[in-house]
């Protein structure tokens, strides 16, 4: 259900709030472009400056907006166990398919702290639960045997790897087999995860290229010839893309090209601040060699 080229959806704000309208042309356009999976109300969506009624809102409204057509893995993730069960439940409830949950960040559990974690949310609900592993944001990583034993439980399905360490894939692999779903996080390491056996991304450059993801991912998961040629000729076109999407902090390069392609405006929320001139001559160099503009 859940592989291929999804979608880490951007939050688009207007006067700092919600535009609600945008946001609604932003999931529609997804749908028509290729996406294989939304996944709203993560890092790239913002989530940690959103209220919890705009968290809420935002879920709700893909959900509403999908329609079904795509699957929707909510971000439902805190460094606080409760709220994460609250949203969790949230998203169940309105129909999510799944939902992305970060490991706790600041806290700095140990791996029993983060099993108990995990657990606590698995216990109290009833939908697809993806691990969200991102050591550069959340201070701690979550071990392999970690992972092993929450793939015991019922809703753990898989795992967002962004910790850019290639030979995960290849451990988690021969540890849990190839019904865990392995996704990147990292849209740049994309090619050669799925050569070791992930089936997908949750990606920031998809807000941008949609089709460009999609092919790509359609490509590099297939095995003969052909499609390998094909998926390492359009990661050649993607990985100007992918670097210049963190030539700040993610998302505001990514919400400054989407402006570019009058998708939404660069409007973030602080601590976030937009993007520098320099970094913008950089994000429209790799727009247009990927001839997006």
């Amino acid at each position: 259900m859940f592989k291929g080229s999804n979608v880490a959806l951007v939050t688009p704000f207007k006067n700092n709030k919600l535009d609600e309208e945008t946001y609604i042309k932003l999931i529609h356009f997804h749908i028509e472009n290729g996406t294989n999976g939304l996944v709203p109300a993560g890092t790239t969506g913002e989530s940690p400056t959103l209220s919890h009624g705009e968290h809420e809102k935002v879920i709700e409204l893909c959900v509403r907006e999908s329609k079904g057509k795509l699957p929707v893995f909510a971000g439902t993730g805190s460094n606080s166990t409760e709220e994460a069960i609250s949203l969790t439940t949230h998203a169940e409830k309105i129909g999510a398919n799944g939902a992305l949950i970060v490991t706790p960040y600041y806290n700095k559990p140990t791996q029993e702290g983060l099993y108990q974690h995990y657990k606590s949310i698995n216990d109290k609900c009833g939908i697809p639960i993806i691990i969200y592993n991102i050591p550069g944001r959340s201070v701690i990583d979550m071990s392999v045997d970690t992972m092993a034993r929450l793939y015991e439980l019922k809703n753990i399905i898989g795992v967002k790897d962004a910790t850019g360490d290639l030979n995960r894939v290849n451990q988690t692999l021969e540890k849990m087999g190839k019904d865990f779903v392995q996704l990147t996080g990292n849209d740049d390491n994309a090619l050669e995860f799925n050569k070791r056996g992930g089936v997908g991304s949750i990606s920031v450059t998809a807000n941008i290229a949609p089709k460009l993801c999609s092919e790509f991912q359609k490509y590099s998961i297939n095995k003969d010839d052909n499609s390998k040629k094909e998926a390492e000729r359009l990661d050649s076109v993607l990985q100007p893309l992918h670097h210049a999407m963190f030539v700040e902090s993610n998302p505001s390069p990514v919400k400054y090209a989407a402006k570019l392609l009058k998708l939404c405006e660069d409007d973030v929320r602080l601590p976030l601040v937009k993007v520098t001139d320099k970094s913008k001559d950089i994000i429209k160099k790799a727009l247009r060699s990927s001839k997006l503009i």
